[in-house]
């Protein structure tokens, strides 16, 4: 099992991309997603983007892992 954060594509230069992640800025490989663009979300996991998602379900993960975060 893997898990994947929601991060918002701020730049694309080739198959690279700037995401910020929770406001840390991450580079991603595009290589494995399509029709990328800049204020898409993606799903990334150790430096790949694996999917595109919209704005909705990358406010819910958030919400979700903020809610784990303060599991205790």
């Amino acid at each position: 099992m893997c898990l994947s954060i929601p991060g918002k594509v701020l730049a694309i230069r080739g198959d690279k991309a700037d995401v910020s992640i929770q406001g840390n800025l991450v580079e991603v490989s595009l290589q494995l997603v399509e029709d990328v663009k800049v204020n898409d979300y993606v799903l990334v996991h150790v430096g790949f983007a694996l999917e595109k998602i919209n704005d909705s379900e990358a406010t819910e993960m958030l919400k979700v892992l903020k809610e784990l975060k303060n599991f205790t």
